[in-house]
């Protein structure tokens, strides 16, 4: 397990420059998005990855794993609008937005720690469009409990949902980025 958190710090640790270089060009305007049209926004992305997986064609010449770190950061931003909607500014500082983003994925890996513990790293054995198929799965999964005011019967939550998508995406570019994935660079 030690190499499995070295691998996604690692990754984690790119797409959080990635969040932290878009926060000081385009501040947090992201905070306006109401939580269903961030679900959207992980819907076009994982769409998009599947898409290309499928006709193995690409018309608009940006790889697969920039959409895979989009959909973490994507999934991270969420995780704060849930939680934290009420209680932030419109407009928040670089270190206040980094120490959210901080909050949030930290709480992913303890997760996916705690997970990848019981499934065994099960991840591993799994194709990229596996873990596509998967995200797309709980977006639906999210839209219907959008659709239903949040509200479950039995089922895990919206928070629940955007970390597993959040953990599938990191699973992925571990596998494109070591290039162990069943299809990757497909």
């Amino acid at each position: 397990m030690t190499e499995t958190v070295q691998q996604y710090t690692k990754v984690l640790s790119n797409c959080r420059l990635i969040f932290e270089q878009k926060t000081k060009d385009y501040g947090t305007a992201w905070r306006i998005l109401r939580l269903t049209s961030l679900t959207d926004q992980l819907f076009i992305k994982a769409q998009r990855i599947r898409t290309i997986q499928e006709t193995k064609e690409n018309k608009v010449g940006e790889n697969i794993d920039d959409e895979f770190k989009g959909i973490v950061n994507y999934c991270v931003m969420a995780l704060i609008q849930l939680h934290e909607d009420k209680n932030l500014p419109l407009e928040m500082t670089v270190q206040e937005t980094m120490d959210h983003y901080d909050t949030y994925s930290q709480k992913a890996l303890t997760l996916m720690k705690k997970k990848n513990h019981d499934y065994g790293e099960a991840w591993r054995d799994m194709r990229i469009s596996s873990l596509t198929d998967l995200i797309l799965m709980k977006l639906l999964r999210v839209k219907q409990i959008e659709d239903n005011d949040g509200k479950t019967l039995v089922s895990e939550g919206i928070d629940a949902n955007y970390y597993d998508m959040l953990n599938y995406a990191v699973f992925a570019l571990i596998h494109l980025t070591s290039n162990t994935g069943k299809d990757a660079k497909k």
